[in-house]
């Protein structure tokens, strides 16, 4: 696993990310997001020097009746449908927010699959005070530092590349 940068494996990233999900919409927010300055990180898993797996951590805001906050946005993660199922996004995951945690980041928001993401601490009842655009049991927080969202209440904010 490393961090992704090269021009050869954008395209790379680019095909697992359409394979994984199936379609483009996904692939082309990574590529509108990865040479932003809202992209905090970019990681890939690689097998036999092929992109495997691809997942990128974002900036986001909360904002709250005290001013905005900071977190970042897990989306996406994905892997090609020939490697799924054999944990490379769960390590992908819990490397990436292995180091947000060390960069000092405190909240990580992601939408995605609630029967998946709890297994590693995304909960919806942590993002009960925060009013998303994509509201229901999908959207879910995480605490990268005990108690960082508590008294946290607001809307969050994504970056402009999401489209909302």
């Amino acid at each position: 696993m490393e961090e992704a940068g090269t021009a050869a494996e954008r395209s790379e990233i680019h095909a697992v990310i359409e394979a994984a999900f199936g379609g483009s919409d996904e692939a082309d927010l990574v590529d509108q997001l990865r040479p932003s300055e809202y992209s905090i990180l970019s990681l890939l898993a690689e097998l036999d020097g092929r992109v495997i797996g691809h997942i990128l951590f974002s900036r986001m805001w909360i904002d709250t009746s005290a001013g905005r906050v900071s977190a970042v946005a897990l989306a996406p993660v994905a892997v090609r449908p020939d490697h799924q199922r054999e944990g490379i996004g769960s390590l992908l995951i819990e490397r990436g927010l292995d180091l947000m945690r060390a960069r000092g980041e405190e909240i990580a928001i992601v939408v995605g699959h609630p029967e998946y993401y709890p297994r590693f601490g995304f909960s919806t009842e942590k993002a009960r005070f925060l009013r998303s655009p994509f509201p229901g049991e999908a959207f879910m927080a995480l605490e990268l530092r005990e108690g960082a969202l508590q008294g946290i209440e607001g809307s969050v904010v994504y970056p402009p590349a999401f489209g909302i």
